[in-house]
């Protein structure tokens, strides 16, 4: 998939959860701005049924520097306060950011210690997404993209 076009019309999703629901093949780069470097992740995101919302369990490998290591995150997404969106948070509770894809489109920040993560996701069908997080602070300066796509039952 191609970097977004901010002029394109993106896709709307009336219940991100739905559309969320199922296994997404991930590739993901991690570009340390002050350090020049750069990273791949290549694996899955599986996001299943859970308590009302959807537990998000993402594994496959990170490739730093030449050096290549499993890795794997869980989040938690929950009901929005408005129909159609969701609550993310840590797998421990802690709140991350809300996600509102009814427009194709969504903005947000989250605060981690003195760094701020600024996201932008956007859906372009209903088989691909993409998240750009911009992570600037005195412990990082980093650009994380990472693109979704549906993986769909053989």
């Amino acid at each position: 998939m191609p970097f977004p076009d901010e002029a394109a019309e993106p896709y709307g999703v009336p219940d991100v959860l739905a559309y969320l629901a199922g296994t997404w093949q991930v590739e993901r780069t991690a570009q340390d701005l002050a350090g020049d470097a750069e990273g791949h992740f290549s694996g899955a995101t599986v996001f299943s049924r859970a308590d009302g919302g959807l537990v998000h369990h993402e594994s496959g490998t990170f490739t730093w520097r030449g050096t290549a290591r499993p890795a794997e995150r869980t989040l938690r997404f929950l009901p929005g306060e408005e129909p159609g969106t969701a609550d993310v948070r840590f797998a421990d509770g802690r709140p991350f950011h809300g996600l509102d894809l009814r427009t194709g489109r969504h903005r947000t920040d989250h605060p981690c210690a003195l760094d701020l993560y600024r996201g932008e996701f956007e859906v372009y069908d209903e088989d691909h997404w993409w998240t750009r997080w911009r992570v600037a602070g005195p412990a990082k300066d980093l650009i994380l993209t990472t693109e979704y796509t549906r993986q769909r039952p053989v």
